[in-house]
Parts: C-alpha cells; sequence; structure tokens
C-alpha cells in the first residue's frame, strides 16, 4: 500500500478574518513564478501590479515584490501564463507554520521580517 503525504489545503491557513469578503482580492500572479501553494507569502511588482513570491531581497525586474504584502489563498499555477487568484490582504491572521516563503528567504530573521511585513498589511501570523 502506497503512503500518500498531504500538501497545504486551500485556506488552511487561515485562523481569523474580517467580516464578509474583507481580508480579500482578487489579483494577478505574474506568469513564471510557478506552481505556487496555499499560503505563500506574496509581494507586489510595483511595475504592472502583478503578485510573485515575495524574496529577502530586491530583485531586477521585480522590484517591490521584496515586501510581503499578502498570503495566497488557494493553490495555483502560473508557470506559463499570468493567473488571477485570491489572495488575503488585510485583516487576518494566519497560522505561521502553514506560511510558504520564497527560496531566498531561508533563515529565521528573513521570515522575521517577512512576518513584520504582514503584520504592516495588518496580517498576523501567530
Amino acid at each position: 500500500m502506497d503512503i500518500k503525504v498531504q500538501g497545504p489545503r486551500d485556506l488552511d491557513f487561515v485562523l481569523s478574518e474580517a467580516s464578509g469578503t474583507r481580508s480579500y482580492e482578487t489579483v494577478t500572479i505574474k506568469a513564471g513564478a510557478g506552481k505556487l501553494k496555499p499560503g505563500t507569502v506574496l509581494g507586489k511588482i510595483t511595475t504592472g501590479g502583478k503578485y510573485i513570491p515575495s524574496p529577502d531581497a530586491e530583485v531586477v525586474g521585480s522590484e517591490g515584490a521584496e515586501t510581503a504584502v499578502a498570503v495566497l489563498g488557494y493553490g495555483t499555477d502560473a508557470t506559463t501564463d499570468d493567473t488571477l487568484a485570491v489572495v488575503m490582504k488585510r485583516d487576518g491572521e494566519v497560522k505561521k507554520p502553514m506560511l510558504v516563503f520564497a527560496a531566498s528567504v531561508n533563515t529565521d530573521n528573513k521570515v522575521a521580517a517577512k512576518l513584520a511585513q504582514l503584520a504592516a498589511a495588518n496580517i498576523h501570523a501567530r
């Protein structure tokens, strides 16, 4: 018998949210971002306003995305095309262990910086 491992589930990272849909928005994930899991911490590219996983530092061509501003609600595939996706953008609490960070966010200090950026957007990790 094969053993199956369940990955992150849609919106499973949410602890609490604002009334109605105030916590959420639909945004565009930039083509080339790849297959993203629910709970991925996102940044917004200044030019064009599309979102990618938030890197630990500025990346040429993706300026602005180094600041974490949202958390992806549902798994999505933006490997080849821009994709619309629902994100938690404000007024929420999330489960810290269920957040997914860009590969460059690979130390406790970098994770802490991303969590502080999310807190500035009123998304608090617990």
